[in-house]
This record gives structure tokens, sequence and C-alpha cells, in this order.
């Protein structure tokens, strides 16, 4: 019988609609706690979990203690045998590392691992390449080949590899300094390497950061972006380069490169603000939201920019949603995808969406 390890990073995301851009350190997990955050990575494991269930797979689900694995899989409807030990409440990086090596002892076929990329780091630096792995995205930073491109995908792609026997691949364990992140800077490093199950329309690539090439198209979209904004609306502009053009094409030139801020009457009013700020500038106003898609990934909301929240867009409504990004990016992101955490949400999306390419020029592109 196939032996499936379960290891759930319990605070993973838990910065994200607060705009705290992760959770790595006592101190941000504190905050975010002040901010009125609440933990979205037991939810997003149950429902990897659900579809593992759903899908009728006989094995063996080794897990860790409580909210590490243990409460998920009894949510999940899965019986689960547990092993280690934790101090419930208070689950350290420390913790992680330690379940990763117990499941390589426990010789399991396959660890899925709930969290983001500080969480995969952790992983991997307790087994390196001796047992594949496979992320469920429950974090902020998710830049790693490793995660696939929804919960419920990683409980499908987990079957067909323990049943099937899907092929694996040596995949890229991305993490960012957060503290440069939170300066507005991008400081990623290579941490590592994974073996993943290999299914490349339902695991992400590794995000591919905008060029010196795309320039000029950039500035063409944020061109058209200043003819079509009106005066009296508020525009919700999310991280990137892309949009960052939109904010100097209006003069503004300190905007928030990996965060999200209000724009209203061609002027910046709240900058790298989190989900209750937006709701709160958006409240009875006419109001747009500007993204663009992550490189390769193809992710347009819930990467990156969780303060766009489902909340946020259902106020704003998806006819106000403008997805801007350069030919060159589509090249290498023939499809998009959204993965806000509210699955009927999702599926409004599912189909075809008008994506801005440049001055006066648009395509449309499928949503999967």
């Amino acid at each position: 019988m196939k032996k499936l390890g379960l290891i759930v990073n319990p605070i993973a995301g838990l910065g994200g609609r607060v705009g705290l851009k992760g959770t790595d350190g006592i101190d941000v997990i504190k905050k975010a706690l002040d901010f009125g955050a609440a933990p979205s990575s037991p939810a997003r494991a149950i429902e990897a979990l659900c579809v593992i269930k759903r899908l009728g797979l006989e094995f063996e689900l080794v897990t860790y203690p409580a909210e590490m694995g243990a409460d998920e899989a009894r949510e999940g409807g899965l019986k689960a045998r547990t092993i280690g030990n934790i101090i419930s409440g208070k689950t350290t990086a420390e913790d992680t590392k330690r379940a990763a090596k117990e499941m390589l002892v426990e010789n399991v076929d396959l660890i899925l691992v709930a969290g983001g990329d500080g969480t995969m780091a952790d992983a991997i630096e307790a087994i390196d390449m001796s047992v594949p792995i496979l992320g469920v995205p429950t974090g902020v930073k998710m830049h790693s080949a490793v995660f696939a491109n929804t919960p419920e995908a990683a409980g499908e792609v987990a079957v067909r590899f323990l049943r099937d026997g899907l092929p694996l691949r040596e995949a890229e364990v991305m993490d960012i300094d957060e503290d440069a992140y939170r300066q507005n800077r991008l400081s990623a490093k290579l941490k590592g390497f994974a073996k993943v199950p290999y299914e490349p329309t339902m695991v992400q690539a590794t995000k591919e950061g905008s060029t010196g090439y795309e320039l000029a198209d950039q500035k063409a979209i944020a061109r058209w972006i200043f003819e079509l904004m009106e005066k009296g609306r508020t525009y919700i502009l999310g991280p990137g380069t892309t949009t960052r053009a939109v904010a100097e094409e209006l003069g503004i030139y300190d905007s928030t490169l990996l965060g999200v801020d209000i724009i209203r009457d061609y002027k910046m009013v709240a900058k790298d603000v989190n989900e209750k700020q937006i709701l709160q500038a958006i409240e009875g106003k006419p109001a747009t939201i500007i993204v663009s898609p992550i490189g390769r990934q193809g992710f347009v909301l819930g990467r990156g920019n969780q303060q766009i929240s489902p909340k946020v867009v259902k106020k704003v409504g998806k006819e106000n949603i403008l997805v801007i990004a350069t030919l060159q990016k589509l090249s290498s992101t023939p499809t998009l995808k959204v993965d806000t955490g509210d699955a009927k949400l999702d599926e409004v999306f599912r189909g075809y969406i008008k994506v801005i390419t440049g001055y006066h020029q648009s395509r449309m592109v499928k949503v999967i």
C-alpha cells in the first residue's frame, strides 16, 4: 500500500490579506494577528484532502499532530497515523524540518506540504531530493515550481502519482527575503531542488520576471490605461512592473512594486494597502482592479496579491477588472489562472478574459 505524508504549516499565508507579504518570524505573525488576520492554510489543506478522499485512493496517510496535519485529515474525512510531537499553537520552521525527516524514515512515497516558499525551503533542507514532494499552495510567496495550481489540483496530482505513477521532474525551490520584500525590493534565492510529480497543466512553473525588452510595451499599455481612467473612480493597482508603468504614466514614481496601491483622480491616495483598507476605499464608490499575471505561472489573482481578496473582487465585480500583460509575457503564459481561495468565485473567471497588451491592443486569453 502506498504511503502519503502530510505536513501543514498552519500559519502559512497569514500575512497575505493584511498586506504583510509573508509570515516569517514571530513578530510578523503577532502583527498579522493584531491586524485581524485569520489562518487560511488549514482550510486549503482540507480542500486537497477532500479531493483525495473523493477519488477513492487506497493508501496510508502519515501526518504530524494537531494543526500540522492530524486536524486537517480528520476534517477531510481521512484516517491518519500520527507521528512526532509539537507544541500546539506554537509551531515553528523546526517542526516542519523534523516532520520531513521523520517521514523520510517512514518511507512515504510522497510528501504533501501545505505552505508557501518558506515552508518548502524548510522541508527540502531536511530531505533534499530523497523523497518526492508536492506543495498545496497556502502561502503568500509561492514562486517555487513545486506547488500545484490550486489545493484541489494538489489532491488530484497526489492521487495520480500514487495510483498511476506520474513521472518526476526536478523543480526549483525559491524563497524571498521578506524584509527586502516589505521594502519594495525583490531578492529571491534558489534554496535547492525537489523531485515533483510531473503534471504541467496542474503544477505551476517557477515565477519569471519581466525583462528590459518589455519596457516599451509596458509604457504603451500604461498610456492606454491612462486614457481609459475616469475621474471619481477608484483604481486598485496590483503588484508588478507592468502595473508600476501605469503609476509612472500618472507621474507617480513611488508606487509599491510588490504591494497594492489605491489611485483616484490620477493621484495616489493610499499606498501598500491591505484588504480592510481596500474595502474602506471602495465603499460606495465605483472601482476598477488593475492586475498583471505572474510570468510563466499565469496567476492573475491569488499569488502575491491576496490583499485583493474574494470580498474585494466581489464588491468590484469581474466586469471591472483590467488585466494587463505584454505579448512577451503572454508568450510564456498562454493561459491564465485564478486561485482566490473561493472556489465559486474562481469558477466565475473560467472561460476567456480580455487582456490589454499594448496601446489600443488587446487579446482574449483563456482562464483555466
